[in-house]
């Protein structure tokens, strides 16, 4: 009788939670349900991900603030990030350019100075000969990036990732994705600085529906 009162208590919690009248995100409104729920790299982690673009404006506004909020998630969370293409070209070399950057463990170095270069600077990164002398200049080294870019590898991930945003529900970056199972973005919540709040609350839920 106790474990089948617990298990009640446990979904009651779920169902309170879902509805986020105790945490404030608004199903439906800050949030969508993902139908059906994608799976996740480790069950353990309570996985969030960014879907982005290089070349969108939208994700330039947002990339100073979710920085520091991804670094300072709790050892629960599993922070990342995929590019786009929506199949245009042009976003394609962007998606490939994040997923070389990966591969050479150098995101962190130029992340957020791609962003300035094209929403600011104004240069044209998705020219692939700008685009190489622009990353030698950052201190990469220009054949392994080009090599890395061209590899069978990097264009297998950015197809993957084109799949997966699409599974997902994704038509709008940025969006984000919490464990698979929820999504949100800055145009549900209504701004950037809202989306955070509404994202903590997913990544609770998820970390309770997980017996974290």
């Amino acid at each position: 009788m106790q474990g089948l009162l617990n298990r009640l208590k446990s979904w009651l919690i779920l169902g309170i939670l879902a509805s986020s009248s105790a945490f404030g995100a608004v199903l439906d409104h800050d949030y969508v349900r993902i139908n059906p729920a994608q799976p996740t790299d480790n069950p353990r982690k309570v996985e969030v991900i960014e879907v982005f673009s290089y070349a969108c404006p939208h994700c330039s506004s947002l990339a100073p603030q979710i920085e520091p909020w991804a670094k300072k998630l709790p050892a629960n969370v599993v922070y990342k990030r995929i590019p786009v293409s929506f199949g245009r070209a042009q976003w394609a070399t962007l998606a490939r350019t994040y997923y070389t950057l990966e591969a050479l463990n150098q995101v962190d170095l130029v992340h957020e100075k791609i962003f300035t270069a094209l929403h600011r600077d104004h240069i044209d990164l998705t020219s692939e000969d700008t685009l190489f002398d622009w990353m030698a200049k950052q201190g990469i080294n220009r054949q392994k990036f080009i090599d890395t870019y061209h590899s069978f590898t990097v264009q297998s991930k950015v197809q993957r990732g084109d799949q997966k945003a699409m599974s997902y529900g994704v038509d709008a970056v940025p969006t984000v994705i919490v464990d698979g199972k929820y999504r949100t973005e800055p145009s549900m919540t209504g701004s950037n600085a809202a989306l955070f709040p509404v994202l903590d609350d997913l990544i609770r839920l998820a970390a309770h529906e997980k017996g974290q």
